[in-house]
């Protein structure tokens, strides 16, 4: 049996969705479109169902693609049961689409979720009177605390075994009854499934159903009156039949006048002043959680001495402070990473091929990536926490208005936040921006916001400057620039490419709750598999590629100094390209410049290949046997010509370059345009080498920064006075033409 779950956005749906499905759940993408389609399985006493989440939607219309493609799937696919999941706390709303299924020719049951929530108001829904008027069973469930679930899959699983005829509760006692009916036998005349579900929605005007049955909407439209929008008609009368049907439905009295929780909550964190710098206050701890060697900061206080010859103890915890949760496992795995090389090493044969292969190519690019995957889960931890509490949609809502002055709104920030995750996801998200300006502006910004693959390169960075004691404040760094950069380059776009005014943006707060530990494991265990998958593959592939090409010449003869390698000479040839930048100075710039190249297959890539260079300069990095891999990146990474200011415009550059191969795919089939998908990839190439050369030079000559802002600040002072001058001259002329008339 297949069960599909629909419901309004919020309602609750999804958690129900992980809690019947758990660790089988796998997300893709709907045939045709980038809207997530997930799917698992239920298992119970030897019970298997499948389990179909459809996206959250308001109503069966098209007009997103949402809508589109959950009520193509109920139609097409027709599942066995449709699970009707309704938040009990705002009964009438969600009503609004239940009305829409129970037109469609499919068994139906209902789902009251959140009731626990209506318990602690003293409220109660009369479950029997509401099974009484719509017909179908009503269960009473609590998807965040798991309860009642075994009794809706039960009651939904009897309900399949009992076809169901769709009814429409529209033309009840309505003005449109009269037409209502003589379209539902026009539909029942031609032997057409879904009739009552086709008949309102041919008085409607919709269009899918003007072209799936072309001839009967034509003479539904001679029986209609020119001019009547019959769309609101039908709407009116949904609403009028759920408040008249279903008033007494609910018992007890509703706290009218004491605020919520969430309402209190949101008086602080919505605040039109204080909003967006909490935000980054609360991003700023994520990160220090993540990333930080001084958690506590009783290193800066001097509380803990530092040991001179510290113990592995120490390398783990911290050595003269306390790391961070993030920081100490990352520890961890660097030193088990490093520990597993050794052994593989010492089974190794000395001075054979295979053996620097293994070593040196496929250890060191995986292990150097593998190493990350701790922070990588820790950081999505908490983000995870901020989106399953309810506070990710919050910040949407707070960014709308800074939004608007960039020409975006705050529908953009939703595929924007889904960047810092991956770019692919985020630039497919920009399918529900409906105007065609917004979405091309966001998927331009998109690869400007760190995703998840970019942050090893952060970590081992942050690990390596200043002695690592400030990696929480580098990796956020990296995560301010990228969003900087990103409203520069909206305004310039909104400046001089994508003039208008931004679409309007309306979207529902949840109420804030506490996330599901095993919801959030879901999502953790789906990120593990996605980066052990890549460095199994990927990775690995790319690393025994790059080992090739770095100790094998054009005379296909084993090299022992890499930059007479393929690669090596290559790389000689274009890093004069990249002195501006800093990182292509020096007898290593060309080991750089190959590390961003291999960042535009896959930022994964990015250390990856930086650790094959280090486990292959052994001898003239002085890496002793034994040493951490991340010792012998740190060497890499100290020794660049540049110093730290062509580190830190390394960073830049691989923060604002082309993200990867499969996100230019994506942008591709977002943009629909060669022209416009070289135009786009030039762009990113183009901010990417611009601010990794100012990041370069201002870092190396700082007094070129306080000319810099002298420019701006001379810019704006002019662009000021042109402007009162504009509008003096037009209030003189507005008068003028007064005193005229």
């Amino acid at each position: 049996m297949r069960f599909a779950l629909a419901g309004n956005p919020n309602c609750g749906k999804t958690t129900l969705f992980n809690a019947l499905t758990g660790s089988t759940a796998h997300v893709g993408n709907w045939p045709g479109v980038t809207v997530d389609k997930r799917e698992g399985s239920y298992r119970k006493k030897g019970v298997k169902i499948d389990v179909v989440d459809l996206p959250g939607i308001y109503s069966l219309s098209p007009y997103t693609p949402e809508e589109v493609v959950s009520r193509n799937f109920i139609i097409d696919e027709k599942p066995d049961v449709i699970v009707d999941v309704v938040d009990s706390t705002n009964l009438e709303r969600n009503l609004y689409l239940t009305t829409q299924l129970l037109e469609l020719d499919a068994p139906v049951i209902i789902a009251l979720n959140m009731t626990d929530v209506l318990q602690k108001d003293k409220r109660k829904i009369d479950t029997e009177k509401l099974s009484e008027v719509f017909g179908v069973p009503v269960v009473e469930i609590s998807a965040l605390r798991g309860k009642g679930l075994d009794e809706m899959m039960r009651v939904a699983a009897k309900a399949a075994d009992s076809p169901r005829k769709g009814v429409s509760f529209a033309g009840e006692n309505s003005g449109i009854s009269g037409l209502y009916r003589g379209a539902y036998a026009l539909y029942e005349q031609a032997g057409v499934n879904n009739a009552a579900f086709r008949a309102v929605k041919a008085l409607e005007g919709d269009e899918l159903e003007k072209n799936k049955n072309p001839r009967i909407v034509e003479q539904i439209e001679r029986l209609c009156e020119e001019g009547t929008d019959y769309e609101a008609l039908v709407a009116d009368a949904r609403y009028k039949f759920i408040s008249s049907r279903c008033k007494d439905a609910v018992s007890g009295k509703k706290q009218q006048v004491k605020l919520s929780k969430s309402d209190k909550i949101d008086r602080v964190l919505t605040h039109r002043i204080w909003g967006i710098p909490l935000f980054l206050i609360i991003m700023l701890a994520v990160f220090h959680l993540t990333f930080s060697e001084d958690f506590l900061y009783l290193g800066a206080m001097g509380a803990i001495p530092e040991i001179a010859e510290p113990t592995i103890w120490n390398d783990i915890f911290g050595n003269g402070a306390i790391n961070a949760p993030g920081t100490i496992l990352f520890n961890l795995m660097d030193i088990a990473t490093s520990r597993l090389g050794e052994v593989i090493a010492g089974a190794m044969p000395e001075g054979t091929w295979y053996a620097s292969l293994v070593n040196d190519g496929i250890c060191g690019g995986v292990f150097s990536v593998l190493s990350f995957i701790p922070q990588i889960l820790v950081l999505f931890l908490f983000l995870s926490i901020l989106e399953d509490s309810g506070y990710m949609a919050r910040v949407a809502f707070i960014m709308d208005r800074a939004f608007r002055k960039f020409g975006l709104s705050g529908k953009s920030f939703l595929p924007l936040l889904m960047c810092f995750g991956c770019a692919v996801p985020g630039i497919m998200a920009t399918k529900t921006l409906e105007d065609p300006k917004e979405r091309k502006m966001t998927i331009l910004l998109a690869p400007f916001f760190s995703c998840g693959a970019k942050m090893p390169i952060w970590a081992a960075f942050g690990a390596i400057l200043f002695g690592g004691s400030h990696r929480d404040l580098i990796v956020y760094g990296m995560y301010v620039l990228g969003i900087a950069v990103a409203i520069v380059s909206a305004i310039l776009l909104k400046k001089f490419v994508f003039k208008g005014e931004a679409s309007a943006f309306i979207m529902e707060l949840p109420e804030y709750h506490r996330p599901q530990f095993r919801n959030t494991m879901v999502h953790l265990w789906q990120k593990l598999k996605h980066y052990l998958f890549r460095a199994a593959t990927i990775i690995a592939g790319a690393t025994v590629v790059i080992w090739f090409l770095t100790n094998i010449s054009f005379t296909f003869r084993f090299v022992e100094d890499q930059g007479d390698s393929i690669l090596g000479q290559i790389a000689k040839v274009f890093s004069w390209l990249f002195v501006p930048l800093g990182f292509g100075m020096g007898e290593n710039g060309w080991m750089f410049v190959v590390a961003a190249f291999s960042g535009l297959i896959a930022k994964e890539m990015v250390v990856s290949t930086l650790g094959t260079f280090a486990g292959m300069e052994e001898d003239a990095l002085e890496v002793e046997e034994g040493q951490l891999l991340s010792t012998a990146l740190g060497t890499l990474v100290s020794g660049m010509a540049g110093g730290a200011p062509a580190a830190f415009a390394f960073m830049a550059f691989n923060l604002l370059s082309v993200p990867c191969m499969a996100a230019v795919g994506a942008a591709y089939g977002e943009l629909r345009s060669g022209k416009q998908i070289w135009a786009a990839v030039g762009y990113w190439m183009l901010v990417a080498y611009v601010v990794g050369a100012l990041v370069f030079w201002i870092g190396t000559y700082w007094w070129i920064s306080l000319i810099l802002i002298a420019l701006i600040a001379a810019a704006i002072g002019v662009k000021v006075y042109v402007d009162k001058n504009r509008k003096k001259k037009l209030s003189l002329g507005g008068g003028a033409a007064k005193s005229g008339d």
